[in-house]
């Protein structure tokens, strides 16, 4: 090893050296002080193999710099809020659905301390866990017993696995879908233990297909809403009234996957109707599973609606426990399926973004953009659509106005300093430009976000 190597070697600051240094008081207190010095180790042993081939050891200061950098870049967003700036009202990757004020307010003041969860406070003996979210919920729906569980897909998995374990369930092959994150209808089937029978084609599935495939050894009937994706053209679907006749007739139970969850008329939202909770159990479905963080604007969990008969056999399930909803968004459930019965719909963040009038946006809009101008930036409000998102509303837009900056360099680049700054901000690049949706942006949220640009930006 040459004597240059080595005198850049003995430059190379001591761990607990870096970690006095003032410029990491912040960084230390935000990520803890034993996640900060595994991030100067870090530093510190890759400028080690950088002097050993010959580089330059940085000035002392400029370590805490790049310690600043190795955290942002390997803890991002850590308990930090991020800014959606994509116009995607219910962002799956980003949480789908936010909780309203008062289910925020409700998860504080409980929380906190005790919750009366699984116990019956008139007995003081054990319960049934959040019992009183199931009643509201029935109240809400008009379904004779509910039951949640921690997301639809284990509501659906439980459904399969108490009721139709090593038997037959008769599933259209037009929704046999994929939902988020590579997981398929047909893979939830094949863990519960259930025996897929596929009937109709990719576009065409009539009752009689239903009705010619039922034997001895059919278990139910199950069809699943196309919540994320759309047929178009020559296409064709049973109606939900048919296949509950076809299974009353054999004496099976009909279950309906809705997912998408909406309890109330999206059209009133400015995007088209999606069906909902109430018109599947009028259909006739017997259980009905849903989303909690889809357009019902909850937490996550699955929600299993319908007859209490095969409530009941779920709630006696011994996979019940693996897969039962937890204190949190029991909670705030129970404070949002309130808000929907005290007719507060329009207060609840997802439905409130829809609603946001076009007006707004626009004032908004140039607001923001009259400070990135000023800033030294190139911004300005163009037309655009926003997305429903989220497993919901397929195709289904929003006119919406948009903030369009242009900056130098890589915009690839720029994106990227924009996910990890501080709040984090996601949104979305075309043709060159930064582009903002503020309809998925909270007001209180313009000046944090008009700040992380700028300092992206550089200007």
């Amino acid at each position: 090893m040459s004597n240059e190597i080595q005198n850049e070697l003995r430059k190379l600051p001591a761990v607990e050296k870096v970690l006095a240094d003032p410029a990491l008081t912040a960084a230390i207190e935000r990520y803890s002080h034993p996640v900060v010095t595994e991030a100067v180790r870090a530093v510190i042993d890759r400028l080690r193999q950088s002097a050993a081939s010959g580089n330059k050891t940085p000035a002392p200061g400029a370590v805490a710099e790049l310690v600043k950098r190795h955290l942002a870049e390997e803890w991002p967003g850590l308990l930090q809020s991020v800014i959606n700036a994509t116009g995607i009202i219910l962002h799956t990757n980003l949480g789908r659905a936010p909780l309203s004020a008062e289910t925020m307010a409700a998860l504080a003041n409980i929380l906190g301390g005790y919750y009366a969860l699984e116990l019956d406070l008139n007995t003081g003996e054990r319960g049934i866990r959040a019992r009183e979210m199931e009643k509201l919920l029935t109240l809400l729906t008009g379904a004779e017993s509910a039951l949640v569980v921690n997301n639809n897909a284990a509501a659906v998995l439980l459904v399969l696995t108490a009721l139709a374990k090593g038997r037959e369930v008769i599933v259209s092959r037009s929704e046999l879908v994929q939902i988020g994150g590579g997981f398929r209808v047909p893979d939830v089937m094949a863990q519960s233990g259930a025996i897929m029978r596929e009937v109709g084609t990719t576009n065409q599935t009539f009752a009689r297909d239903f009705e010619q495939a039922i034997n001895d050894n059919t278990a139910m009937l199950l069809s699943v809403h196309r919540s994320n994706f759309a047929l178009r053209g020559f296409t064709h679907d049973p109606a939900l009234s048919e296949l509950r006749e076809i299974a009353g007739n054999f004496g099976l139970p009909f279950v309906y996957d809705l997912g998408s969850g909406a309890v109330v008329d999206t059209a009133g939202y400015g995007m088209s109707h999606e069906p909902t909770v109430g018109q599947a159990l009028d259909a006739g479905a017997d259980l009905v599973c849903v989303s909690g963080d889809k357009l019902l604007g909850g937490p996550q969990c699955g929600i299993i609606l319908g007859k209490e008969v095969f409530i009941d056999q779920l709630r006696k399930h011994p996979l019940l426990r693996a897969v039962r909803v937890d204190k949190y968004a029991a909670v705030a459930l129970t404070a949002t399926v309130l808000q929907y019965l005290k007719g507060d719909t329009g207060k609840l963040p997802a439905y409130a973004m829809m609603a946001a009038p076009i007006e707004e946006l626009d004032s908004r809009g140039w607001a923001m953009a009259g400070l990135l101008n000023a800033a030294g930036l190139s911004a300005e409000v163009i037309d655009g659509e926003s997305l429903a998102g989220g497993g919901s509303l397929p195709d289904e837009t929003l006119p919406t106005k948009l903030v369009a900056v242009a900056v130098r360099g890589n915009m690839d680049e720029f994106s990227r300093r924009l996910r990890l700054g501080t709040p984090p901000v996601l949104g979305r690049v075309w043709e060159g430009r930064f582009i903002i949706d503020l309809r998925t942006v909270f007001l209180t949220q313009d000046n944090d976000l008009t700040q992380a640009v700028i300092a992206a930006a550089g200007a």
